[in-house]
């Protein structure tokens, strides 16, 4: 009977030591659920909080980016307002600067001189005509080398038609008939041929050109077109310049001839593809050239256009560097001069073959801001334009003129 008491009060004893250890794992359990439901509640509500801020973020960001839009487009406009207005301002300056520049400054004396300079002979009295022999035996002596005795005073007007090709390149309009030949690039065998200005600035790109394939490789932007005939330059690798002669109507070579110039040696320095350049008009062939690398000036030679004899050869004095292309007008070579960052073409070296006229006295012109750099001038003496290639736009600058002045 005691021992079934014990046994009792021990079990009861056990029981109730069980009931309170499950009782405080059960006050556990829950104080940490309540700790999760809080933590869950400040997490929700700071949730809440940051998505608030955010939208509100979103609203600013939004109100700010319409805001930023509204000043661009206040900022384009006033940018293309000032773009206009640099753009005026740069062609009156081009126009001051062509049409009063320093070096071409004159009073109304000096215009009267020049004018006059020619008929002075019909004026003049008995006394004076030992003299009026000397002068003309001076004056015939200079014209068996160019008879024509007109300057470049000014540019009248440009006239952008269209872009074509490459950087480089050159076109030009053969004097003696309206055709128009394109040449792309710097070397090739192949050219275009228009029949006339207004079919190609008309025409898409090349089309509708009759296309011409030469025998050989012309090099550089060099070539010259004249009474049917285009001579241009040929040259191989390490062999001398050779001036070559075809003939446009029956597309044969009919002449050619070696010209001997160091490889390589550019005329232009800003060009340094033109190896030679090519001009021809009423005078004859003009080769512009550089006798060497180490030659700092620009060469000129004057070639019969039918045998391509060479019947004179000058040192122009007009300096290699900087120079980006070249052109002659009545036996005056006109060296036009740029900057390596393309800036303002302008003329500041000439030369005259008959000394008739120098750069200090010749005007100082300046070509209107276009594109980039002259990759070629070709001048034209019977429409008094020249035919320029700019950055792959083909540009005609009309000249206006005026008559040597004999000192």
């Amino acid at each position: 009977m005691k021992l079934v008491f014990v046994l009792l009060v021990s079990t009861a004893w056990t029981f109730t030591g069980a009931q309170y250890y499950y009782q405080g794992l059960m006050d556990y359990l829950e104080n940490r659920l309540l700790a999760i439901e809080d933590g869950m509640q400040l997490w929700h509500e700071q949730s809440h909080r940051y998505h608030t801020e955010l939208l509100d973020f979103k609203k600013l960001t939004a109100e700010t980016m319409d805001g930023m839009r509204g000043q661009h487009s206040v900022m384009f406009k006033d940018l293309e307002g000032a773009a206009v207005r640099v753009d005026r301002v740069e062609r009156e300056v081009d126009c001051v600067e062509i049409q009063t520049s320093p070096r071409a400054c004159s009073n109304k004396a000096d215009k009267v001189v020049e004018q006059g300079a020619w008929r002075l002979k019909e004026s003049r009295g008995e006394k004076e005509e030992e003299e009026d022999e000397e002068d003309k035996d001076w004056e015939e002596l200079h014209s068996s080398v160019s008879d024509c005795v007109e300057i470049i005073s000014g540019i009248r007007s440009v006239k952008i038609l269209k872009r074509v090709g490459g950087p480089k390149g050159m076109w030009t309009r053969d004097p003696r008939s309206s055709k128009v030949y394109v040449f792309n690039g710097t070397s090739g065998d192949n050219l275009f041929q228009f029949d006339s200005v207004r079919d190609f600035s008309s025409s898409p790109g090349v089309t509708g050109s009759r296309h011409i394939r030469l025998p050989s490789d012309w090099r550089g932007p060099g070539s010259t077109v004249y009474d049917g005939y285009l001579y241009y330059i040929q040259q191989e690798e390490d062999a001398d310049v050779q001036v070559v002669k075809y003939d446009l109507l029956t597309g044969s070579v009919t002449d050619a001839a070696m010209f001997p110039v160091e490889s390589h040696a550019p005329v232009y320095n800003l060009n340094p593809e033109t190896v030679a350049d090519l001009a021809a008009d009423d005078e004859g062939l003009w080769l512009l050239y550089a006798t060497s690398d180490s030659e700092p000036n620009i060469h000129l030679a004057k070639m019969d256009r039918d045998s391509l004899d060479i019947e004179h050869i000058w040192d122009t004095r007009c300096p290699r560097e900087n120079a980006e292309a070249a052109f002659v007008v009545c036996g005056t070579v006109y060296v036009v001069y740029n900057t390596r960052l393309a800036s303002r073409s302008r003329i500041q070296c000439l030369f005259d073959v008959n000394d008739m006229v120098s750069s200090e006295e010749a005007p100082l012109i300046y070509f209107p801001r276009r594109y980039g750099a002259h990759a070629s001038l070709k001048y034209n003496p019977e429409e008094q334009q020249l035919y320029a290639w700019d950055d792959g736009y083909q540009i005609i600058y009309r000249l206006t003129m005026k008559t040597k002045l004999l000192v």
